[in-house]
Order: structure tokens, then C-alpha cells, then sequence
């Protein structure tokens, strides 16, 4: 029986202070669809902004928490502090090296968000499916393609993060370990931690979750503790399943499923235009959306033709 595969990136969490300026760089300047203005069912009295491709697709999905007004953070050990991205060409790179306002350095462009979160961009080398946002100011042929991995620090003098990965399933050099799954692959690499401790806050990212399908969370969460992790119960977040734990390192992982997805509750010409509860925090909506920033649909303001 072939070995079940982690199916990539799934999404990757992220910290903001300032939900206006988020969607207006993350849907304007990057050209992603907001594609769920949601909660943090977690504390649900601050947002989760989801954005992606065009369908919402896991690959392609990174989301923010917002705690407005939230200090800027620093990645440290146990912490991401990347997020690569595929693109699908050289010119596409010169296209975004002049969109956000750097030089390209070689066959990458790095930039960082208005909070300090950074970016990579590089062409993409493999099969999958592009996974693209329409933006009228982007050329499908330029836009991102969803994601390509994820840099993280490691904590020094760590031995397990190799063994534990590859329990997982991961194939990895030494540094960089990658998953590839049925239908998409993604990566995580370590790199020496800086010696100021991190410090969660805007610009940093909360957790990376990689793609499982439906029927196989349950066999993850064994696998994950087998490997020696401690991962949470399977909680139902209504559009995927999520389990949670560390990596030896201390980098919080999830594992979620490539459904339901985030048309369940929406129809998909219309995601992320409106505040949207899962039915088990509706009864929540009279407290929460009077204390939520005040958020416009991005696409409003588009002329269609």
C-alpha cells in the first residue's frame, strides 16, 4: 500500500494589526481573492481573512488573524518567517520586482508586507495546477500560482526536526523537507535562528497547515503521535478539519483537509463579500460585528466589461 503523503501547503496563518491595510495589499497589491471574512474561532472577537485563489483552493490560502492595533512581532526560533510563492516565469518576476518596489536578485524577487511579513517569489518547477486570482491589473500569466513552501528558524542544536519529518512522510537534504502528495508538493526550510528571541505579533506568521484529505485526518492524527508530537483532537473549523502540534523545533503545524471548502456557505461568485459565521458562533454575531473593523469588499470598486 503506497505511504499516505501530506498534500503540500494548505494554508499559512498570519498575524496583522491593521485589517484595512491587509486586504488593501494582500487583495490589491498581491492580487489574491478575499475569499472569506470570517472569525477567529478561537477568540472570536477578532477577524480571519482568508485569501486565496480564485475557487479558495488549499495550496493557495494565506490568512490573518486580526488583534487591531497588535505590535509588531520579530520570527524567531520556532517560527516561520517566510512565505514563498510560485509564479510562472522569469518575466513574472520582473513584473512583481517592479509591482512591490524591489530589485530582483536572481531567480527570486524578496519583498516584505506593509508589517514586515516576507515574501518570496520563484518559478515554479513543478506539475501542479497554477493556482491563480483574477486582479485587472495582473495578467493571468503573471499572478501568483499559490504556494511554493515556507523558511523557518530552527532551534539551535536541534537533532529531531529530520527524523520527525520523515516520519511524516516528508523527504528532506538536511535543511529543506519537502511533501508531495497526489496532486500538489510544498516545502519547509531551516535556517539558523537569529539570536533575538522571536515574538509573536503583526507581521509574523501563527502556523503553517499542510493538506490531508478527509478520510485520512484520523490515520494523521495517530501518525503524528506515533512520531512523538502531541497533536490536539480533529476540531471541526466547518470548512476543513484541523489537528495542531509542534514540530521538535517548536514550529506549530496543522494538518487540514482539503474540504469542505469555502463555497459550503457561499456561493463561490460571491466569497468573502460579507461577514460569514460558522453556524456554531452564529448566535455570536450581535456581539462580534459591531466590534469587527469596518472592512469594504475589494472588488467593489472593479470596472467589469
Amino acid at each position: 500500500m503506497t505511504e499516505r503523503r501530506l498534500n503540500g501547503i494548505h494554508h499559512v496563518t498570519c498575524i496583522t494589526g491593521d485589517a484595512p491595510a491587509n486586504v488593501n495589499f494582500y487583495a490589491g497589491t498581491l492580487g489574491l481573492r478575499l475569499v472569506k471574512k470570517t472569525v477567529n474561532q478561537d477568540d472570536p472577537t477578532v477577524y480571519h481573512l482568508f485569501y486565496a485563489d480564485e475557487n479558495g483552493t488549499p495550496g493557495a490560502d494565506i490568512t490573518f488573524f486580526e488583534y487591531p492595533g497588535a505590535a509588531p512581532g520579530r520570527a524567531g526560533a520556532g517560527m516561520v518567517h517566510t512565505v514563498a510563492w510560485r509564479v510562472g516565469s522569469a518575466e513574472a518576476l520582473d513584473f512583481w520586482a517592479d509591482r512591490v518596489g524591489v530589485e530582483r536578485d536572481g531567480d527570486t524577487v524578496v519583498f516584505a508586507d506593509p508589517e514586515g511579513l516576507r515574501h518570496e517569489l520563484v518559478v515554479a518547477q513543478v506539475p501542479d495546477e497554477p493556482l491563480v486570482a483574477h486582479h485587472p491589473e495582473i495578467p493571468r500569466e503573471l499572478a501568483l500560482q499559490g504556494f511554493e513552501g515556507v523558511r523557518a528558524y530552527r532551534r539551535a542544536g536541534e537533532t529531531e526536526i529530520a527524523p520527525f519529518l520523515e516520519r511524516l512522510g516528508f523527504e528532506g537534504d538536511g535543511d529543506r523537507f519537502e511533501s508531495r502528495g497526489e496532486s500538489r508538493g510544498g516545502w519547509i526550510e531551516y535556517e539558523a535562528a537569529p539570536e533575538a528571541h522571536g515574538t509573536s505579533g503583526a507581521g509574523t506568521v501563527h502556523h503553517v497547515a499542510w493538506a490531508s484529505t478527509m478520510e485520512d485526518e484520523e490515520a494523521w492524527q495517530r501518525r503524528v503521535a506515533e512520531a512523538g508530537a502531541r497533536p490536539t483532537p480533529i476540531i471541526d473549523r466547518f470548512w476543513f478539519l484541523s489537528i495542531y502540534f509542534r514540530e521538535p523545533s517548536g514550529v506549530l503545524f496543522e494538518i487540514a483537509t482539503l474540504g469542505p471548502g469555502f463555497a459550503t456557505d457561499e456561493d463561490p461568485a460571491h466569497l468573502g463579500e460579507k461577514l460569514v459565521l460558522p453556524p456554531a458562533f452564529e448566535h455570536l454575531r450581535a456581539q462580534v460585528e459591531p466590534i469587527l473593523t469596518p472592512l469594504p469588499n475589494p472588488r467593489e470598486a472593479w470596472t467589469r466589461t
